[in-house]
């Protein structure tokens, strides 16, 4: 009986979501697009969605979305000079 050679072993290539063609010209999108916009996790935002601290949304029905204004705001109120900024010892420790 000839033993059965192991299926050869491939990388998967990482899977990047993608905004849709629209998302360029929208004001308003999905949670993975709004996760590429700001380098996150789309797990990310949800787990804030929930316990907060993250960026305002949106619900239509079922649906989230988030305002570019809204996010950009979020991520300008992360800013700091330096790790020393009282802000950032502040905001830091709450998590």
């Amino acid at each position: 009986m000839a033993s059965a050679s192991p299926l050869p072993s491939h990388r998967l290539p990482a899977v990047t979501p993608h905004p849709g063609p629209d998302a360029a010209d929208s004001e308003f999108l999905t949670t993975d697009e709004a996760a590429v916009f700001l380098r996150l996790s789309p797990r990310t935002l949800e787990k804030q969605r929930v316990l907060g601290g993250g960026p305002r949304f949106r619900k239509f029905g079922a649906r989230v979305v988030y305002a570019r204004s809204d996010l950009r705001a979020w991520a300008d109120s992360r800013s700091y000079g330096m790790t020393s900024d009282p802000g950032f010892a502040q905001r830091s420790s709450v998590r």
